[in-house]
């Protein structure tokens, strides 16, 4: 392996985009966030940069400047594309620039050039950049798509799905040759030495994988975001991808967690999550939004989740159990992604109708999490003065932080409940991973071991009343919480949840 040992002299330089303030901005935050005894984690790009950086704008420029390399360049072939790659977003994954007259690689978006990790020199860079961060006094790092860093030497054509123009990119780019190496370097480089979090998001990882990036002896990273969970809900038609309105199976999400418990158990760390940037808001897509069952859903969810073994990760919004936005006109999209198949799958492949492709975007898009966080009721939800990018979701007047702090047995603080649980107990944080029921379709129930005790979790998943009887459970169980306020035994109410401890 090709340990950068020796600093190769580059100017790095750091900077805030000013439209999110300065790096004295950041400084007191971070002093602020210590004093407070708060944790600050960078989310990490550096798979690709914007379009708009002076790295990429001096690399396009000619095949002969000190930045040249920074990017994967490669000539066209026969007068085209150099292979039938598209990009995750839509499109070629390849754009051509005459400057170069060669075409440069973008698994994203046109303005997100993928970075050339061959480069050692483009590897210093961007182990000062993150050098700088630490230095700064960060806590850990969230590391983006950190899996497609290494790219297959030969760039050869990939199988193309029926009817489609091009070859889906991810199959082809996730956990590439020289990824390990990467990695290791990385830590060797960046991380050894310092007390971080580290966690890669890393598409198409398998639970074998994520034994490699997160083995507790590899050295890599501490942590993963698999994404195979995130994608049981997908549509029949493959060309079609996450695009669908449809609910999960429950068996098949149990059959996916439960893999992944067990599959790390004693060798490397789970990450546990149901939402985030890129996700629907999870009480709209696993649980139950409708108002007699929103809160007792969004407590279900998060029972299930927190009492798995790994790091649970809360985002914004969802321990007040936001909901999706519901938008019913493209205009109200903001999503690159989301635009982008609708113009392909709607106009240019008249695949899907535009009344069926908008139920899909409200149901999956990614923009669903990413209405303004619902701080109160004023407005806005108090999260700007001015007009946000996009619209506030119309229930903020009833679903936000202020009235959930407020108000007794919300969702908010049922989470910190959960929370506290977790810091109490180490059968959480040690105990084996037992599923039961594995092909009940209606209810999740499970056991976590450790020693002499047990914990059985529980969760009807449906709005209907469930029987299941638990002839292990002992008579002196306890029940620990629940998001009910009694105990009907066997019977389990609409979305109800307890987890018992004996």
């Amino acid at each position: 392996m090709a340990i950068l040992k020796h600093r190769i002299k580059r100017v790095v330089t750091v900077l805030i985009n000013p439209e999110f303030g300065t790096m004295t901005d950041f400084d007191k935050l971070l002093a602020t966030a210590h004093a407070k005894g708060l944790k600050i984690m960078m989310d990490v790009v550096v798979n690709h940069s914007s379009n708009q950086n002076e790295w990429f704008k001096q690399s396009a420029s000619s095949r002969d400047n000190p930045h040249a390399d920074d990017y994967i360049w490669r000539d066209p072939v026969d007068g085209h594309a150099p292979n039938n790659w598209g990009a995750f977003f839509g499109g070629s994954a390849w754009e051509y620039v005459a400057n170069r007259q060669q075409y440069y690689l973008h698994s994203f978006a046109v303005e997100q050039p993928d970075l050339n990790w061959e480069n050692p020199k483009l590897r210093r860079a961007i182990y000062d950049m993150m050098n700088f961060w630490v230095n700064k006094g960060v806590d850990g790092f969230r590391l983006d798509v950190i899996n497609l860093i290494s790219k297959p030497i030969s760039f050869a054509d990939g199988p193309q799905l029926a009817g489609e123009p091009y070859a889906p990119i991810g199959p082809m780019i996730a956990n590439g040759p020289r990824l390990n190496e990467f990695l290791q370097e990385m830590n060797d480089q960046v991380f050894a030495g310092h007390h971080l979090i580290t966690v890669g998001e890393t598409p198409e990882a398998t639970v074998a994988d994520a034994k490699q990036f997160a083995g507790l002896q590899r050295h890599e990273l501490n942590m993963v975001f698999e994404f195979e969970h995130m994608g049981l809900d997908g549509n029949a038609a493959p060309e079609l991808g996450k695009w669908n309105d449809q609910p999960v199976q429950l068996v098949d999400l149990k059959r996916s967690l439960t893999k992944w418990q067990n599959g790390l158990h004693g060798t490397a760390w789970n990450s546990l999550y149901w939402n985030n940037h890129d996700q629907p808001r999870i009480v709209s897509r696993f649980g139950d939004e409708r108002p007699a069952y929103r809160q007792r859903s969004a407590k279900m969810l998060a029972t299930l989740l927190h009492f798995l073994q790994g790091t649970p990760y809360v985002y914004q919004g969802e321990e007040l159990g936001m909901t999706n936005a519901h938008f019913t006109a493209l205009d109200d999209y903001r999503d690159l992604e989301s635009l982008n198949a609708y113009h392909h799958f709607v106009e240019t492949e008249h695949r899907v109708a535009a009344t069926t492709m908008l139920s899909y975007l409200a149901h999956i898009s990614r923009d669903n999490a990413r209405t303004p966080m619902q701080w109160d009721s004023s407005l806005n939800a108090g999260f700007t003065v001015g007009t946000p990018w996009l619209a506030v979701n119309p229930n903020y007047a009833k679903i936000n932080a202020r009235a959930a702090q407020t108000t007794p047995g919300s969702i908010f603080s049922y989470y910190q409940r959960l929370i506290q649980l977790r810091h109490r107990l180490p059968i959480i944080t040690t105990g084996d991973y037992q599923l039961r029921l594995p092909d009940d379709p209606a209810v999740y129930a499970y056991t976590r071991h450790r020693g002499d005790q047990t914990l059985l979790v529980i969760c009807n998943f449906t709005a209907e009343t469930q029987t299941r009887q638990f002839t292990a459970l002992p008579t002196n169980a306890k029940l620990l919480i629940s998001n009910y306020e009694d105990d009907h035994g066997n019977t389990l109410r609409a979305y109800e949840a307890k987890v018992y401890q004996y």
